[in-house]
This record gives structure tokens, C-alpha cells and sequence, in this order.
């Protein structure tokens, strides 16, 4: 009984099956144009059961996705791992190599202490500033200037030292009530007691109003090499030894120039310094270190 109702149910399934296929292309394009009139008509409808077939599905694609997120948060983190080996090792040689410096900087520091207490040497005052803004540059062809917002009233005096980030970029020239007048080192007055960094040279930094001031009174024995440090030699008695100034540019037949360490172009806020040196401002002529 069973054998001849299967056999009945798979003759009746057949021409269904063979029906379905012949005509599935052409209910697939009515089904279609179906779905495009009722997107047409009731555009909510389709909106809701794009929404209902969304949630439907994303459970399965969330499943799906889970061992592609974790196979990439894997090789993420062996990545992160190995970067982080690779920055560890690299500080543990930089910690090496400052831990030393470090041992030779205290040997030094001990040393030079007990050479100062030996020659009973005096140390130098500490110096005082005021930082002041930039508000005018009234510069011409032959004066390079700056006036900033300190003054008198502020404890500014003629001569001081004006710093700015790493160097020195002028002095002061005219002290008011308010405001002072700033002279930059390129300024075609301008004169500099300085010295080569490495060859201990002396020389005059002199202002031509160009970017780049010129070292004159060089010793004709002395050798400047381009990108060595000028410093201040303290000649003069107004600044200490040892400012930044800037470093050799060139050496060719106009003279050494140097380019000074501080873009002059782009000053903003100035530190007007006093060293409280024995020779200051206030005491000697400063000029004797500029002209």
C-alpha cells in the first residue's frame, strides 16, 4: 500500500516540477515588476518589509562576520605585539645609552665642582627677564627693529639682552614708560662680541641688514666650518659667555655669514634678560659690544 502511494505522489509531483521550471523565469520578472508597482504606490510598505528582512537576516550575517572580525583583531594585536617589542628594545638601548650619559654627567658635575671650590670661583649672578610681545616692527631699509610691550615701569633697562627659543636676537636701545625698542643682531649697527663653538675663534658679529649677519676681525689663522655654533664670548662685560647666536652659513670671498638660530621673520614674544653681570646695563656703555 505504502510503495503504491509514493509511486502515485512522485507521477503527480513531476508535472509540477516540470511546469515550475518551464515558467519560474517568468514569475520571477512578475514578481519583480509586482514589488516595483507596489514600491511605487505604497513606498512605506516596502520600506517596512526591506526593514523586516534586514533584521531577518542579520543575526546570520553577525554570525557569519564573528570569525572574520577575530581572525583580523588577531593579527592586529600580533601585529601591535610585535611593534611594541620592537619600541621596547629601542628604549631599553636609548635608557643604556642616557644611563651612561647620565654616569658622566655626574662624574663631570662632581669634578667641576671641586675644581670651582679649588680656584674659589664665583659663579655668575642668576639672571632675571620679562617677556614682552612684538606689537611693532617699524623697520626701514637701513634699521631693523622691533617695539615690544615692556618698559621702565617694568624694570626694562638700555642694554639688555633680548632672547627668544634658543638664541639671541638683539638687545635693547630705547627703554620708555610702556614700551622699548628692540635692535636685532642683523641690523647694519649691530655688533657682537662672539666666538666659534668649536675652534674657540674669536670674532665680531657684525649686522649688514641682510638675513645673515658676517663675522669680521676673524683671526686670518682661523678655520670656520659651516654649521658650527657662534656663541657670545662676553667681551664687554654686558652678556655672558656661552648665548646661542646662531651657526656659520657659508665661508666664501664676501666672509663668513651666519645664520642666526632664531627666525627674525616670525618673532612673536621676546625675553629681555638681565644677567645682572658687574658691567651691565646701567654701568658701562653698552655700544662697546655692538659698534
Amino acid at each position: 500500500m505504502k510503495p503504491r502511494t509514493s509511486g502515485s505522489v512522485v507521477r503527480l509531483a513531476a508535472p509540477l516540477r516540470a511546469l515550475a521550471q518551464r515558467f519560474s523565469f517568468l514569475l520571477l520578472v512578475v514578481a519583480s515588476i509586482a514589488l516595483m508597482m507596489v514600491g511605487k504606490v505604497d513606498p512605506a510598505l516596502v520600506d517596512a518589509a526591506r526593514s523586516r528582512v534586514t533584521d531577518a537576516f542579520a543575526p546570520i550575517l553577525d554570525a557569519l562576520s564573528r570569525p572574520a572580525a577575530t581572525a583580523a583583531r588577531v593579527i592586529e594585536s600580533v601585529v601591535d605585539l610585535q611593534s611594541v617589542y620592537e619600541e621596547n628594545q629601542r628604549l631599553k638601548a636609548e635608557n643604556a645609552r642616557l644611563t651612561q650619559w647620565r654616569q658622566a654627567a655626574l662624574r663631570l658635575e662632581a669634578e667641576n665642582g671641586s675644581l670651582r671650590s679649588l680656584l674659589n670661583y664665583k659663579p655668575d649672578p642668576a639672571a632675571s627677564f620679562i617677556t614682552a610681545r612684538v606689537i611693532a616692527a617699524p623697520g626701514a631699509a637701513f634699521f631693523r627693529t622691533m617695539v615690544v610691550t615692556a618698559g621702565r615701569r617694568d624694570g626694562v633697562r638700555k642694554g639688555q639682552a633680548v632672547l627668544a627659543g634658543a638664541g639671541m636676537v638683539g638687545r635693547v636701545i630705547e627703554v620708555g614708560e610702556w614700551s622699548s625698542r628692540v635692535l636685532l643682531i642683523t641690523d647694519i649697527n649691530a655688533r657682537v662680541p662672539v666666538v666659534l663653538e668649536s675652534s674657540r675663534a674669536r670674532a665680531l658679529l657684525a649686522g649688514d641688514n641682510s638675513d645673515q649677519p658676517k663675522l669680521i676681525y676673524l683671526p686670518p689663522d682661523a678655520v670656520a666650518t659651516v654649521g658650527e655654533r657662534v656663541v657670545t664670548s662676553g667681551h664687554g662685560g654686558v652678556f655672558p659667555p656661552g648665548i646661542p647666536v646662531g651657526v656659520v652659513a657659508s665661508v666664501g670671498e664676501r666672509g663668513v655669514k651666519v645664520q642666526p638660530i632664531t627666525d627674525l621673520s616670525r618673532l612673536e614674544h621676546l625675553r629681555l634678560v638681565d644677567f645682572g653681570l658687574p658691567g651691565g646695563p646701567g654701568e658701562v656703555d653698552p655700544s662697546r659690544d655692538w659698534k
